[in-house]
């Protein structure tokens, strides 16, 4: 009984510990906007290819997903990495292996791919303590959104989120699977950017339509309001994962 109790000890020890560095890793989330038509190609390039050179340059794939309604042939995709110096040396690594060369030369015969790169590089926000990455299934759909608080007001977020949100979130059929504050450019305030998702996006408009209606939301969110309104400006993409990704 004393060992039995000495070993759940050090198994929620060390699942403590994998959660915390999980949440202090450094993250980019890359979004390729694709020439028309080039969309599958950049797929098969990731699906054959780049994903494996990710890997041996040092970066985490965390997840890939392209919008439903994907009108700018978009891929998005998030890696995690120790820290921003780690992320800058595994680039450069990459760009320069002759190995991928090789490949973005090869898939690139009949055309350029990428018209297109946006990235957003983050920090886990202390809203979870890791990605969630939950039950793997082609089905769910995912949703990504990106929260502009007024000024000053983004620790507000974190706290509604943390103590409040993501539980009335599980009510209502929401997946939590990560959370994570943007690192903006001249220190500018943080935005909030997080991946939740759905058994469907029929079923994701059902559940926001019972989670704003629901009493419990609205006194959180008059509560947390009182000294001032906290978001400016809410962006949603609806996405399905490909079926590489690790996140599904």
């Amino acid at each position: 009984m004393k060992y039995l109790y000495l070993i759940c000890v050090l198994a929620l020890s060390f699942s403590a510990a994998a959660q915390s560095s999980s949440n202090n890793r450094y993250y980019e989330l890359r979004v390729y906007y694709c020439m028309p038509g080039r969309l599958d190609a950049l797929i098969e390039r990731f699906q054959n290819h780049t994903l494996k050179l990710f890997e041996k340059h040092g970066m985490e794939n965390v997840g890939y997903w392209v919008p439903t309604n994907n009108e700018k042939n978009a891929l998005y995709y998030i890696l995690a990495f120790p820290d921003r110096a780690a992320r800058d040396a595994s680039f450069k690594s990459f760009v320069a292996d002759p190995e991928w060369k090789a490949v973005a030369a090869k898939s690139e015969e009949s055309g350029k791919i990428i018209e297109q790169i946006v990235s957003v590089f983050m920090k886990g926000a202390d809203v979870i303590p890791a990605i969630n990455g939950g039950i793997k299934t082609p089905d769910r759909s995912f949703e990504l959104r990106t929260y502009t608080c007024l000024p000053g007001k983004f620790p507000d977020i974190v706290a509604r989120f943390k103590n409040n949100t993501v539980k009335l979130f599980e009510k209502h059929g929401k997946q939590n699977i990560a959370y994570f504050a943007s690192e903006e450019p001249d220190g500018a305030q943080s935005k909030l950017v997080y991946l939740i998702a759905h058994e469907s996006e029929a079923a994701a408009a059902t559940s926001w339509a019972a989670f704003r209606a629901d009493p419990e939301w609205i006194k959180v969110k008059d509560d947390s309001e009182k000294a001032g309104k906290i978001v400016e400006k809410v962006e949603s993409v609806y996405m399905k994962p490909l079926a590489f990704s690790k996140i599904r």
